[in-house]
Order: structure tokens, then sequence, then C-alpha cells
């Protein structure tokens, strides 16, 4: 185990009360502590200004600085927002349009925030990077694994597996072994003002957290109608968009019918939702591509472990068959709903072994 030394750390704190005690804990323990907190968002409407469930909220980036204030660290806000837009905003549009369900909270970290955070240290001169995220650090000098959090409630370890080994190496996750309870006591001992703060809304970016008002005012392009059809192409209906619609979808088809269906396939191509019923939606395979491992490489060409099809689902036990750019998951007991555009994210045990991106799935 590599032991830790005290440094320059520098936390990404967004004004939320995992952030904010992260950094009240580097401090107690003896950290040079410098709070950053980055502007992801500037197309924003006046609702999401001053919504705290945005990170456009400038309540949020008011309440990160009050925080350095409280604990007597530095703090400095960020511009990335041009970054953002183009690494996340703009893909995340793109694959609705290709009717795939993406997570761009995974792909903002691996891209986006620890990429950042990290240059920012080496340009600083910081030693370590941290953030409040539950997951936890492991290694040595030579490589660094990633652990899923302590508290399996709160484990956010599948929203960090695209990190590489050049951030993982510098990360600590003070929050990691302990539980949000422990979280929100000590943010209340300390007289931090995001104390009580609600959890954050899933997408940062989109007031309200409606993809669809989102993606039809910024980017209509991406909705084009089509047929809504069974699995024997029999046409039942019509859409206004594919991006309106993900894998196991019951709710809004528009369509009645005297057994529950469920959306079954999305073809962007023919521009057509498939319906089906539940014993038809997607459950015991999946392709991913774009993979990322933890240590560089996976572990064999062929073995067994646990995969998370989406984020907070329990990990499940399936055989992984690696290919050049990704691997196939064969499932030993079908799972709900597998679906393109979301990533898994392989573990063995509580150590995440790397993951992809959904492709195909059946």
């Amino acid at each position: 185990m590599r032991r830790r030394e005290v440094g320059h750390v520098l936390v990404g704190m967004s004004g939320g009360v995992d952030s904010s005690v992260a950094a009240a804990l580097l401090k107690a323990e003896g950290f040079e502590v410098t709070g950053v907190t980055f502007r992801l968002w500037l197309d924003c409407d006046l609702k999401s200004l001053t919504d705290p469930r945005s990170c456009c909220s400038l309540r949020d980036m008011e309440t990160a600085a009050d925080v350095a204030g409280i604990l007597g660290i530095e703090h400095m806000c960020v511009d990335i927002s041009n970054s953002f837009y183009v690494s996340i905003v703009e893909p995340f549009a793109r694959e609705y349009k290709k009717g795939r369900t993406p997570n761009p909270c995974v792909a903002c970290n691996g891209l986006v925030k620890f990429p950042m955070l990290r240059a920012l240290a080496e340009d600083m001169g910081a030693s370590h990077i941290a953030t409040g995220h539950y997951a936890r650090i492991s290694g040595n000098d030579i490589c660094t694994s990633l652990l899923r959090g302590a508290s399996k409630a709160k484990d956010q370890s599948y929203a960090l597996y695209r990190l590489q080994q050049s951030e993982l190496s510098r990360c600590i996750f003070p929050n990691g072994s302990r539980s949000k309870r422990e979280i929100r006591e000590a943010a209340e001992a300390a007289g931090l003002p995001s104390a009580q703060k609600r959890e954050s809304q899933e997408l940062c970016f989109i007031s309200g957290d409606n993809y669809r008002e989102f993606l039809a005012a910024r980017f209509p392009q991406a909705l084009v109608p089509g047929l809504i059809v069974d699995t024997s192409g029999k046409v039942l209906g019509e859409h206004h968009g594919v991006a309106f619609y993900t894998i196991g979808q019951r709710r809004g088809l528009g369509l009645s019918s005297p057994t529950p269906q469920y959306v079954t396939k999305i073809d962007s191509k023919k521009r057509e939702v498939t319906i089906g019923g539940p014993h038809e939606v997607p459950g015991a395979w999946l392709r991913a591509e774009s993979a990322v491992w933890v240590q560089g490489w996976p572990p064999a060409e062929s073995f067994e472990a646990e995969v998370m099809a989406r984020y907070n689902s329990p990990p499940v036990p399936c055989s992984i068959v690696t290919a050049e750019d990704g691997f196939e998951a064969h499932f030993r007991d079908r799972i709900w709903a597998i679906t393109p555009g979301q990533h898994a994210v392989i573990y063995r045990g509580d150590e995440v072994l790397g993951g992809g991106i959904i492709a195909e799935a059946r």
C-alpha cells in the first residue's frame, strides 16, 4: 500500500456537502488545500442560474467560496465551459439522435473534470487532486487501483472508471470510507452551509432534468419523426423522434395494449422504435466499445467478473470476452433493459477492472 504523504491538494468543490467535507477532512489531515470550482455551462436561462440543483447555479459557486472561507483555504473558479460543451453537451445530443441513452456524468469525469484538475495540479505544483466522490484508491508506486466506496448505497466508482492512471495516481477520495450520514454530521459539526443541501440532479447542465425539452430547444435536428412497430414489423403508430425513447421504457408510448409493452429496440437509421413484451427487452448479453482498463490492460482475454450495466444497479455475475476495442459480457441470469449508450463497468469484488460504452445488446 502506497503511503499518502501530506502535501498540496486541489479539491474539486461543487458547493455540495460531499466536496465541502472532502476539503475539510484534508485540511484537518494537514494538507495545503486549494478549492477549485469549475464553471461548466455558460448558456443558462434565468431559472438555471438560481436553481440550486444546476451546475450553472450562482448559489453553488457562492457556497463553495463560502465554505473555503470558513475552512481558511484558497479558492478559485475556472471557466471550462468551451471544453464541456464540445466534449460533453454536443456528444450528449448526438447519442440521443442515434437512439442511444448516454451518461454524460461518466464522460465528464473522464474527459473534462479530472484531466483539468490534474493539469491545474501540475501547473501549480500540487501533489494530489481530490473530490467528494464515494470511492477508494489503493495501490503502490507502480499502479493504482480504483475500489468501490465502503458505503455501497453511495458508491460512485461506476462514474470514475474512465480515469487514467495519471489521474488515479494523484487522487484522494476522503469520503470513500464514510457514509452519507457521517458526511452530513461532519459538515454540521464544521458549521458548513452545505450541510443540509439536497442531492444535485443527475444531468447538471439541464435545468429541471428534462432532457427532452433541452434537446427540442437546443438540438431540434436530433428529433426526426418515425414509426413505432412491433417485433414482427407491424406499424402501431408514430413518434416524434427516437431521442424520446430508451430501452425498457413503458410509459409515454402513446399506445393501448391489453398487456404491458416496452421499448425493445431503437433503430435510428430507419427511425423506428420497436416495442414488445418484457421477455423481448435486452437482458442476456452486451457488447461494449471504447473500453478503458484501470490497469491499462484487461486481466485476461476471457474471465469471470461482475458487471454494473447502469448507474446504481447491482453488479451482476457474467463471463467477459475481450476484443480489440471492447468486450462482450454474457450474463448468467437475465438483467433488465441493457441500454446502448450506457456504461458497462466491470468489477471483481470491490475492485473496478474497467468498462466500456454499451454498443449492442440482446
